[in-house]
């Protein structure tokens, strides 16, 4: 491991782990409470200990005095850094966690008055299980992707951590972080992209919130190349079945470059109604898809559309490169699955979903927070197995509002290999 960008992990950690320090440790409220009785008391007795993953809980009789103010637990949790722990007068729980392997740790106990005199000590021995962040490092694959790095992890204890990817700086010549994904998900898969078709070497390591660190696994990764998806050779190509356009919200404000409104609109309702409802356009160019990133309606002057009203929910794109074929697309637990045909050679280039709203407010509440992250668009990878396509079919499945007779948009943009 190397010691330059440990320290930079060490003082850049993020509020989101700040957080989880305090709200995963059992750190129960109490009262300082002035009290004139000196008295030394007690300390807990008939001590159980129950081990879990990087942690212990260990369980206590308190002493019989109304005099005691919480109960304290000191103990290292690794060579270097040492905690405490406090519980209040009210619970008979404490749990120390953090411990950075599963092995024997000392914790003393100590009862302390409500005049701030401590009992004796008691020692307690905890043999804590594997800590998440050891357990999920040898889940780690990281394979080529276009532009970059795809990562994935799997934390099958949804347990708050740190995946860090690091490598060397051009400048410092030295390895150093360039990428933090904080998370407590189970199934964690990203990617990082902006580096040329040239092999380079990248570090992986998991941390956690007590700044525990893994192994370091390197790979030597040649990305695959991928190109912004040339937008001026892009085109309208209606065919029968695709949905009528409303309000003037055009099909061409999808690759204008504006991500705010106007966008697309479908008419509303759509009449006659037929659902799901379709939309096809031409690239103007063959390419492997990559990656796209979709912007849906905002905030703009007639309201808030954020996670409502016509935004796509759920969708589906299809491809294909020879002149493109009308039918009803196939939808549902019948449809072709990624990769496979329709009837009519349509290719399913995958179905998709809106992901959820961070702060999980009811409409039309929301925070800062969810404005930035439905400002920046939502991006979806496309599979490495599919094959080249030109014309393109976007068919909306349900809308926000789950009224399913319209569906809106402002902008597309799509990465992929077009030589």
């Amino acid at each position: 491991m190397i010691n330059q960008y440990k320290n930079i992990l060490h003082t850049i950690l993020p509020a989101l782990m700040i957080a989880c320090l305090f709200s995963c440790s059992k750190v129960s409220e109490y009262k300082d409470v002035v009290s004139t009785d000196m008295t030394k008391p007690d300390p807990v007795t008939n001590i159980l200990v129950k081990n879990e993953a990087g942690a212990a809980v260990i369980t206590y009789d308190l002493p019989a005095s109304e005099n005691i103010l919480y109960v304290q637990a000191t103990y290292m949790i690794n060579d270097k850094v040492s905690r405490q722990t406090k519980s209040s007068y009210y619970s008979d729980t404490i749990i120390v966690s953090g411990f950075e392997r599963s092995q024997e740790y000392k914790v003393v106990l100590r009862t302390v008055s409500r005049a701030n005199v401590s009992s004796d000590s008691i020692v307690v021995t905890v043999h804590p299980l594997e800590p998440a962040y050891r357990a999920v490092f040898p889940t780690i694959v990281v394979k080529p992707d276009f532009g970059g790095i795809n990562i994935n992890v799997l934390n099958a204890k949804k347990a708050n951590i740190g995946v860090i990817t690091v490598a060397i700086d051009p400048v410092t010549k030295k390895f150093e972080i360039i990428n933090q994904n904080y998370t407590s998900q189970d199934t964690i898969s990203y990617s990082l992209r902006g580096y040329d078709t040239i092999p380079k070497q990248f570090g992986f390591y998991i941390t956690d919130q007590w700044g525990n660190i893994s192994d370091t696994l390197f790979r030597t990764i040649t990305p695959i190349y991928e190109l912004l998806m040339d937008k001026s050779k892009f085109a309208s190509y209606s065919l029968p079945s695709d949905v009528r356009t409303g309000f003037g919200w055009v099909i061409e404000n999808l690759w204008n470059n504006n991500t705010g409104s106007p966008g697309y609109h479908t008419d509303q309702p759509i009449q006659p109604l037929v659902w799901p409802a379709v939309i096809t356009f031409d690239m103007g160019q063959t390419a492997k898809l990559s990656r796209y990133t979709l912007w849906d309606r905002g905030i703009d002057g007639s309201g808030n559309w954020l996670w409502q009203a016509g935004a796509p929910l759920s969708w589906t794109l299809w491809g294909r490169t020879s002149a493109p074929v009308d039918e009803t697309m196939p939808s549902g637990p019948s449809a072709p699955g990624v990769g496979e045909t329709s009837p009519n050679g349509w290719i399913n280039l995958g179905t998709f979903r809106l992901p959820a709203k961070p702060s999980g407010l009811p409409n039309p509440q929301y925070t800062n927070a969810d404005l930035d992250f439905w400002n920046a668009g939502f991006s979806f990878n496309f599979s490495l197995d599919l094959p080249r396509v030109r014309y393109i079919r976007f068919q909306c499945l349900e809308n926000a509002s789950l009224t399913n007779n319209f569906f809106n948009m402002t902008e597309l943009t799509f990465w992929g290999d077009p030589r």
